[in-house]
C-alpha cells in the first residue's frame, strides 16, 4: 500500500481542533480531507440515537448525568462546546440523523460508527432505521468492543460492514472475527506494536485493519509500516500532510 492510499479516519471528528463528536468537529474533519469520521452512539431516553462518546454528559457538556435518562430535547439543551474553547459555545450533542445529514452533503466522507457497550438487536435496529432513512448504508462501517454488540449488528444489518475493536491479545480472535462476519478489525496501536502477525493475518483473511488512536509521527510511521488500511487520529490534517510526504516502506 502507498502511504497516500491509507484512510485517514478522524477520531470523534477533528477532535484536536474542535469539541469532539460535534458538528463543528465533523465539518473540520471533512475540511481536513479525512476519508472517514469515527463517531460514538448512545440512545436517549426517548429512543433517539445521539452522537456522544461517554455514557454520561459530564465530560463534554455543561450538564450532568447519564445520556439515557434525558430526552433528545433535554440533551440538546446542553452546551457541548464551551468546555473546549469559547468560540465553540453553543455546539450541541448532535443526533445521529444530524451527523448523517452532514455526511450526505460531503461526498467522499464515510462514517465509522462505534456502539458503546452492549447493545440489543432491538436497539441496534433503531439506529439502522436512521441510517436507512439517510440513504447512507453504503457509506457506513459499524464497530464495537463487545462481541455481542457486533453480533447484533450482524443480525440486524448483515449488509453493513462490521469491525471488532480490540485492545488486548485474544487467542480466539480469528475464530471470533469469522463468527461475526467481520469485514475489518480495529486494534489499538499498542496491540499492533506487540503483535506483528495481526495485520498480515487479517489481510490473509480478506479483512481491513484500522489502527487507533494515533496522534504523533512515530506512531503513524509504525502503523504505516505495519500495513494498516486506516489510521484513526484526533489530528486528520497533520496526518494527511505527513502521509503526503511519507517515504516509509509498508508491509502491505
Amino acid at each position: 500500500m502507498r502511504a497516500q492510499d491509507l484512510a485517514v479516519i478522524a477520531h470523534r471528528g477533528a477532535s484536536a481542533d474542535a469539541p469532539q463528536n460535534t458538528l463543528a468537529a465533523f465539518d473540520a474533519a471533512a475540511d481536513a480531507g479525512a476519508r472517514m469520521i469515527e463517531i460514538d452512539v448512545h440512545l436517549s431516553a426517548d429512543g433517539v440515537p445521539m452522537v456522544i462518546h461517554d455514557g454520561t454528559v459530564d465530560a463534554t457538556t455543561d450538564g450532568s448525568g447519564e445520556v439515557r435518562v434525558y430526552t433528545v430535547s433535554e440533551l440538546q439543551s446542553f452546551d457541548a462546546g464551551s468546555w473546549f474553547a469559547p468560540e465553540f459555545a453553543g455546539q450541541r450533542i448532535p443526533t445521529l440523523a444530524e451527523v448523517l445529514d452532514l455526511v450526505a452533503a460531503r461526498p467522499g466522507l464515510d462514517v465509522l460508527c462505534e456502539y458503546k457497550g452492549a447493545w440489543t438487536a432491538a436497539d441496534v435496529a433503531v439506529t439502522m432505521r436512521v441510517v436507512t432513512d439517510a440513504g447512507l448504508e453504503d457509506r457506513l462501517v459499524v464497530q464495537g468492543f463487545d462481541p455481542t454488540t457486533v453480533a447484533a449488528l450482524r443480525d440486524v444489518a448483515p449488509h453493513v460492514p462490521r469491525s471488532l475493536l480490540v485492545e488486548h491479545p485474544r487467542v480466539d480472535l480469528a475464530d471470533l472475527l469469522d463468527d461475526l462476519g467481520a469485514a475489518a478489525v480495529s486494534p489499538g496501536a499498542a496491540l499492533l506494536a506487540d503483535d506483528t502477525s495481526l495485520v498480515p493475518a487479517a489481510h490473509a483473511a480478506g479483512r481491513l485493519v484500522y489502527g487507533w488512536t494515533a496522534n504523533d509521527e512515530e506512531t503513524w510511521e509504525h502503523l504505516l509500516t505495519a500495513g494498516v488500511d486506516g489510521i484513526i487520529t484526533d489530528r486528520p490534517a497533520p496526518l494527511r500532510e505527513w502521509l503526503a510526504a511519507a517515504e516509509v516502506p509498508t508491509a502491505g
